[in-house]
This record gives structure tokens, sequence and C-alpha cells, in this order.
């Protein structure tokens, strides 16, 4: 098989774990009161499920960095949308909402559109060990300016979440290509130790932060984390690992438009995510025939002290 064909069949397999893992996370959130202990939340075999789920997208995404540059494995993560939006819609027994349609098509148009304009061969540069260290300090000092208080916790800890995740997936570049580099170097060095590392505790911190942003919900946070994601990733292979645009001004426009399409779609999945927590909003789709209307969002319920007759309505509803 062609190796990009490898890395684009990988690269799907791996947005269908990291889709069922941001589900089985939003579930679990929904069952979680706020302040629970990390160490309750890891005698859960809900929470060790969505670690193994996304443990096998992570070594399916370290496959497929084997196999296709950056620049294209990295914004097929947007694929996670495709499969977790309608995912999560079943498993809260609705419909996904012409809103959450609209959103996620114009997200994953303007993420196709920045992958045409960085298309390109898999680099063969490496991070040295003063970039990685500069990565990781730069990323840390972003990721605490994002987990400050303040309004829209979820958006801005998804926002960390894709941005550590989209660091992780670059500083794995550098191990996957010093691995199966035969230039006779070291396996062995600080600088992969390090790299490594880094890479771990950035991926473990993509998980926590991406477990807090999913309490609001999964659609618009998993949309922040999926757009972060290749952004941050693309920004160290153009600035450090010597990968361009594809197409001269010409890409730089398209890359442009394709920003302003992802971000509208981000604007639509939270429009239809605050629709979801309004439960005096009206519905997208046809009226319920139960005359008492409710709303079910992404997660399980909390068990209610008198039981009421609950109705599903359409519309309306999450990094890689």
């Amino acid at each position: 098989m062609n190796a990009t064909l490898l890395a684009v069949a990988l690269s799907l397999v791996s947005a269908g774990a990291y889709a069922a893992a941001a589900v089985a996370q939003s579930r679990l959130a929904g069952r979680t009161e706020p302040g629970t202990g990390v160490l309750r939340m890891l005698g859960r075999g809900a929470w060790w499920s969505a670690v193994g789920l996304n443990a096998a997208g992570a070594l399916l995404h370290v496959a497929a960095l084997n196999y296709g540059p950056l620049t294209l494995v990295q914004p097929l993560g947007a694929l996670t949308l495709v499969v977790a939006v309608p995912l999560g819609a079943r498993a809260a027994g609705r419909r996904v909402g012409r809103t959450e349609w609209r959103g996620t098509a114009l997200t994953l148009l303007g993420l196709g559109a920045l992958l045409l304009t960085a298309g390109g061969p898999a680099p063969h540069e490496t991070l040295t060990l003063p970039e990685a260290l500069g990565v990781g300090a730069a990323t840390m000092a972003v990721v605490a300016g994002l987990s400050r208080p303040g309004a829209r916790p979820g958006l801005r800890h998804a926002a960390a979440s894709g941005i550590t995740s989209g660091v992780a997936s670059s500083l794995t570049q550098t191990l996957t290509v010093a691995v199966t580099d035969h230039s006779g170097g070291p396996l062995f060095s600080w600088r992969l130790l390090t790299v490594a590392l880094l890479v771990s505790a950035f991926a473990m911190g993509g998980l926590l932060l991406s477990q807090t942003a999913y309490r609001g919900g999964l659609g618009a946070p998993l949309a922040v984390v999926t757009l972060a994601n290749p952004v941050a990733a693309a920004a160290i292979g153009l600035a450090l690992l010597g990968e361009r645009l594809q197409g001269g001004p010409v890409s730089l426009v398209l890359a442009l438009l394709g920003t302003a399409a992802a971000v509208r779609g981000v604007f639509l999945l939270s429009r239809a995510q605050a629709r979801n927590a309004d439960p005096d909003e009206a519905p997208e789709g046809p009226a319920p025939v139960d005359p008492v209307p409710s709303r079910v969002v992404i997660g399980s319920p909390r068990p209610a002290a008198v039981p009421e007759p609950v109705a599903v309505r359409a519309g309306g509803a999450p990094h890689p």
C-alpha cells in the first residue's frame, strides 16, 4: 500500500478511537460532581475505558506519523468531529441538529483547506534539545494562561488541550524520525529522553484538560480541540521543522479562508451547545409527541428525586 494512503487509513481509525473516547469522557463528566478528586476518577471503569481508547488513538496516530507528514496527519484529526457528533447524539438518544451539521461541515471544510495548503513530503528535520525545551516552556506558559479562572472555562480548557496534544504530536514526530532514521546516530540520548518525557507530560495533560472541558458538553469543546491541535502542530512545523505552505500567495489566501470557515463552524457548534443547555429554547426539529418537553445532553443524567416523564427532542448538543 502507498505510504500516504496508509497514513490516511491509520489516521481515519485513530480519529474514530479518539471520537469514542471523547463521548465516553463526556458521559463520565456528566455523572461526575465538580471537584471530584483524581483518585476517585481513577477508580472508575469508564475512566479507564476512555484512557484505553485514547491510547489506541495515540498509537495509531504515531504509526501514521511514520508514514505521512505532520501537515497531513494532524488536520485529519478533524475527522474526529464527523464521528463524535452523531455518536454523541446517539448516546444521548437524540438527533443531530441542523446547526450542529452546519458547524461540523464548516469546521471540516476549513481544516480541509488548511490541509491542502500545508501538504507536502514528510519532513526529515527534528527538533534539537534547546528547541524542544523552548517549545515545552512556551506551551506550559500558554496552558497556564488558559487555565486561569474566568469566563468560558470549557472552551479555554479545550484550547489548552488541543495545543498540548498538537505539541505532543510534533514532539512525537521528532522521536519517530529519530528512531526510524538509519543515519547511524544513537537511539538513546539526552535529547530523545527529554523529548519522550515532554511527550508523556503533554499527552496526559491534554487528556486531563479535555476531561474538564467536556463537562459543559461535547460539540463546541471538541471543535476547539480539533482546531487548536493542527494549528499548534503546524506552527511548530512551519517555524522549526522546515515545512512550508504549498502554492505561494494563493495558498495563504486559501489558508485564511479555511481558518475563517473553521472559526465559523466553532461558533455554530458553540451556539448549538448553548441551546442544549437552555431547556426553554425551542428545538430545531419537529415538536416531540410527549406533552412534557425536556432535553437530553451528552452524558448520563443524574438520578432525580421525583421521577418525571422525559421526552427527547431534536436539535442542539466535543482533539486529536
